[in-house]
């Protein structure tokens, strides 16, 4: 790893006030974590990002699939997918530290119409996901980043060019077939993408999988093997955890009591929406949530210290 980035991780986070958490930054869709301890598995819906580990390691569990990933290597995530995280790796003496980046499906597309020889999509449907080396123009791109947070005036300016830098590494990089496979209009993971953008956009309408189908272009039985191999769910299974993890999202950062939150994410009864969430969360919502918020403040709901 260049010293220089870790020097600037480590510098920005004594600016933040040092200790473990999230760190946010002047860049909306950019932020550091630190951790000295190894932290529970959390469920969660991963949305299309890229997370560069420096120190430590982490593994993500996406249905029956674990993938680790360890210093200098990075997550690239395409698609928005619930999946379960923890931080395996970490010590006070070698905290894991790592880099969340959100990234821009739209301009990933953009990149990918401008290269001459862009990569061939994997011919299978698996989840737009993967796990690579962090080699020197990541890393330069993440100094880059980090650097820029010191001028937030410049960061209208420069930040579009540094992701634009970023989306082409990944795109021609060993993995970059599975970015494509998202961003080409007629594949099998783009009109899964369409339905899956359906279930996102209203989270709380009842869609039946006949609609799903139609809005993916495809017939009811392509459209449930496709599904199932990028999501490891059938679709009613993908609605449900969508449901739960939003409402259990509402009670713990924006304090939404049971009920409210059942409704607001669709349920017309709060005893099933309660059976069903202890079923997935090992514990009744409010239980839940009041552990669920005791762990977000301690290590998530951190503000940026302005300089």
């Amino acid at each position: 790893m260049p010293p220089s980035l870790f020097g600037a991780v480590d510098a920005y986070i004594e600016a933040q006030g040092g200790g473990q958490g999230a760190f946010p930054t002047p860049i909306d869709s950019f932020y550091i974590v630190r951790s000295f301890k190894e932290r529970m598995r959390m469920q969660q819906i991963y949305k299309p990002s890229i997370c560069i580990v420096l120190q430590g390691a982490k593994e993500i569990v996406v249905g029956e699939d674990t993938l680790r990933y360890g210093a200098m290597e990075c997550l690239a995530v395409g698609m928005a997918l619930p999946a379960t995280g923890h931080i395996v790796e970490a010590s006070p003496d070698a905290p894991y530290t790592g880099l969340m980046l959100a990234l821009d499906v739209a301009m990933i597309r953009d990149v990918l119409e401008q290269l001459e020889a862009p990569p061939a999509p994997p011919a299978d449907s698996g989840p737009c996901l993967f796990v690579r080396q962090v080699d020197e123009p990541l890393a330069e791109c993440a100094l880059r980043l980090l650097r820029m947070c010191d001028t937030p005036k410049a960061i209208p300016i420069l930040f579009p060019s540094v992701m634009r830098e970023i989306c082409y590494w990944l795109l021609s990089g060993p993995n970059g077939g599975e970015l494509c496979k998202l961003v080409e209009p007629e594949s099998n993971a783009a009109r899964i993408a369409k339905a899956l953008h359906l279930m996102h956009e209203d989270i709380a309408r009842t869609l039946r999988v006949e609609d799903l189908a139609e809005a993916a272009g495809m017939s009811l039985s392509s459209f449930h093997q496709h599904f199932k191999a990028m999501t490891s769910m059938t679709p009613l299974q993908f609605q449900k955890q969508l449901r739960l993890l939003e409402a259990r999202r509402l009670m713990v950062i924006e304090d939404a009591n049971v009920a409210d939150a059942a409704y607001q994410v669709g349920y017309e009864s709060v005893s099933q929406f309660s059976r069903e969430y202890s079923r997935t969360f090992g514990g009744a919502p409010k239980r839940d949530a009041i552990t669920q918020q005791r762990l977000y403040n301690e290590f998530v709901g951190r503000r940026m210290q302005s300089a």
